[in-house]
């Protein structure tokens, strides 16, 4: 899940609470570049998600090699 982070909105905060604006920019600066570089990292709950997919094909192909089995072994004759 996406969430934005509003530098402008927290360049303000930051200069409201006492530090200069460059000061806040370049806090706020750090944080943006932080957030973009965790943006690629993988959650538990990703990874959760990837492998219940991964597990409902493997029981799909599961099944499927099951049934292609029996039809090749009752088209066998006696």
């Amino acid at each position: 899940m996406a969430h934005t982070f509003d530098t402008a909105a927290a360049t303000e905060r930051l200069t409201a609470s006492g530090l200069s604006a460059r000061q806040a920019e370049a806090i706020v600066a750090v944080v943006a570049r932080a957030k973009e570089a965790n943006a690629d990292l993988l959650t538990k709950e990703d990874l959760r998600a990837a492998l219940a997919s991964l597990e409902r094909r493997l029981v799909l192909w599961a099944v499927v090699i099951v049934g292609v089995l029996f039809v090749a072994l009752r088209s066998i004759p006696e």
